[in-house]
């Protein structure tokens, strides 16, 4: 395997848990899958639809996301939230996401500072 695709492999693994928990930031409010890409976008967190919806799905069936569809629109709308559990996790997962980039920060940062001269 090519360096390009090993990189690639490691950047889809690290990003894989974060969009989890970026998906589970943006659901306190009910909303619907499209405004979620976008809501996340303008954030800076892209992600293609077709790892939503299957990911929107998973959180569901693990009882993390309620769904109700809405036909206030013009054309049906499944809106997500997080349900009672999914506010649990979220608070549970954000505490361990702050703790593990900042032991990662400091990590990196001794890092830097060993290949500067400094140890």
């Amino acid at each position: 395997m090519d360096y390009e695709s090993i990189l690639k492999n490691l950047v889809l693994e690290l990003r894989r848990g974060i969009l989890t928990l970026s998906v589970l930031s943006q659901l306190r409010s009910p909303r619907y899958g499209y405004s979620l890409l976008q809501l996340l976008s303008l954030q800076g967190m892209e992600i293609d639809q077709n790892t939503l919806y299957p990911l929107l799905r998973r959180l569901e069936q693990q009882g993390l996301l309620h769904s109700d569809w809405s036909l206030e629109q013009s054309r049906p709308r499944r809106y997500y939230v997080l349900s009672e559990a999914g506010h649990r996790a979220l608070r549970q997962i954000s505490a361990e996401w702050r703790n593990l980039t900042a032991t990662v920060e400091s990590l990196l940062r001794n890092e830097e500072g060993k290949k500067d001269g400094i140890d």
